[in-house]
C-alpha cells in the first residue's frame, strides 16, 4: 500500500491581506457623507476641466444681456439701470456749431459726419432677462460663476500642490537629519510662524506688486506663489513629527544596514508610511487657498481685472447691493460655500479613512 502526501497549496490571491490604499477606500465607501462629498468634488472638478477646455463657459466675458438683466424668475422687475443706459444711447445729438475760425479741421467736420452717417451700425439685441441675471455689463453671472471656479480652484490645486511639495521636502529632511539642520529649519519655520497667516499673505502680496522686477508674473502664478511659500509651515511641522518618529523603527534600520543611502531610507522607505499625512494635508490646504484667494482677488491684490474669480465677483457685488443687485453675491457665494463645505468633509472622511489605527 502506498501512502498519500499532503499536499500544500499557496493561498489564494483573493486571500492575501489587503493594503493600505484597499483598506482606506473600503472604509471611505462606508462613509456616506465622504462619498457625496467626493462626487460634488468630483463634479466641480469636471466642471473647471469643461471650463478650461472650453466646453462650458467659453463665452463668460460676451454682454449678452442688458446692463444688470434680471433673473428669468424676476422677468417682470423693473430694471432702472437698463433704462438709464439706453437713454444716454438714445440721446439727441449735439447742435452743430461753426468752428472755422478757430478749427482750422472744422471744414472737414461736416465731411466726415457724412461718412460716419453712410456706414450701417448694428445694434446687437441683448436679454432683458437671463437664467441667473446678469452683471453690470451684461454677462451672464452663471458662466462668470464657472469660469471663477476654474480660477479659484486652479489656484487651490496648484498652491496646494506646491506647499506640500515644499513642506514635505523640508520636514523630511530637518526630522530625518536633525542636529544643525534641524535646528536651522527649526528657526526658519518660527519665522514664518510668528507672523499671523493673514498679514503674511498680505506681506508678501504688497512686496510683489510693489517690485518692478516681478511686473511679469502679476495675477494668477504671483498668487499661487505667495500661497505656497507662506503655507508650506503645517505640513512641514507633521511630516517633520512622521520623520521622527519613523527614522528610528527597525524597517529603517534595516535599509541602512543593507547600505540605502539617506535620500533612498527618506524618500522611498520612510515617505510612503507617511504619505497619508501629505494626502490630508494636501486637501486642507486646497480649501485654505480657495478661501486666501477669495480674500486676495476681493482686496484686489489677487488675480487681474481682466480675468475672473469669485473674489472678483465678490468685490464687484460690493457696488451692485447697493443698487439692489444681489444675484452676482448669491452665485459666487453659494458656489463657493458648497465647494468648501465638500471638500472639508471630504478631508474629514480621508483621514478617517487613512487612520492605520481604524480597523
Amino acid at each position: 500500500m502506498s501512502a498519500v502526501m499532503p499536499t500544500t497549496s499557496a493561498a489564494p490571491l483573493h486571500q492575501l491581506s489587503p493594503g493600505l490604499w484597499t483598506l482606506a477606500w473600503r472604509r471611505l465607501r462606508k462613509d456616506r457623507v465622504g462619498m457625496v462629498s467626493l462626487v460634488i468634488v468630483g463634479f466641480f472638478l469636471l466642471l473647471i476641466l469643461g471650463s478650461y477646455t472650453g466646453l462650458v463657459a467659453k463665452d463668460w466675458s460676451k454682454e449678452v444681456g442688458v446692463s444688470y438683466a434680471n433673473p428669468t424668475f424676476m422677468a417682470g422687475a423693473e430694471n432702472l439701470e437698463a433704462k438709464q443706459a439706453g437713454a444716454k444711447q438714445t440721446k439727441s445729438e449735439v447742435p452743430y456749431v461753426d468752428l472755422s475760425d478757430i478749427d482750422p479741421l472744422a471744414p472737414k467736420y461736416e465731411e466726415w459726419a457724412k461718412r460716419t452717417a453712410e456706414i450701417k451700425i448694428t445694434e446687437v439685441q441683448r436679454a432683458e432677462t437671463l437664467p441667473f441675471g446678469g452683471d453690470k455689463w451684461g454677462r451672464d453671472v452663471i458662466q462668470k460663476a464657472i469660469k471663477g471656479a476654474e480660477t479659484s480652484i486652479m489656484v487651490g490645486l496648484v498652491a496646494a500642490f506646491l506647499a506640500t511639495v515644499i513642506g514635505t521636502i523640508l520636514g523630511a529632511i530637518s526630522g530625518y537629519m536633525g542636529g544643525r539642520v534641524g535646528d536651522f529649519l527649526e528657526w526658519f519655520y518660527n519665522i514664518f510662524t510668528s507672523i499671523p497667516y493673514i498679514l503674511l499673505i498680505l506681506a508678501f502680496a504688497a512686496v510683489f506688486q510693489s517690485s518692478p522686477a516681478l511686473a511679469e508674473y502679476k495675477g494668477i502664478p504671483m498668487v499661487v506663489a505667495i500661497l505656497a511659500f507662506t503655507g508650506w509651515t503645517g505640513i512641514y511641522r507633521l511630516v517633520r513629527a512622521e520623520y521622527i518618529k519613523h527614522a528610528s523603527r527597525e524597517y529603517v534600520k534595516a535599509a541602512q544596514a543593507i547600505g540605502a543611502s539617506h535620500s533612498r531610507r527618506m524618500f522611498v522607505h520612510i515617505l510612503p508610511n507617511v504619505s497619508h499625512v501629505c494626502l490630508v494635508q494636501l486637501s486642507q490646504h486646497v480649501v485654505q487657498f480657495i478661501k486666501a484667494e477669495v480674500i486676495l482677488s476681493f482686496l484686489g491684490l489677487g488675480v487681474p481685472v481682466d480675468s475672473v474669480s469669485w473674489g472678483t465677483m465678490l468685490a464687484e457685488a460690493q457696488s451692485e447691493l447697493v443698487i439692489g443687485k444681489w444675484w452676482q453675491l448669491v452665485a459666487a457665494s453659494i458656489s463657493m460655500a458648497v465647494l468648501v463645505t465638500a471638500f472639508s468633509m471630504l478631508t474629514d472622511s480621508l483621514r478617517d479613512a487613512l487612520d492605520p489605527k481604524i480597523k
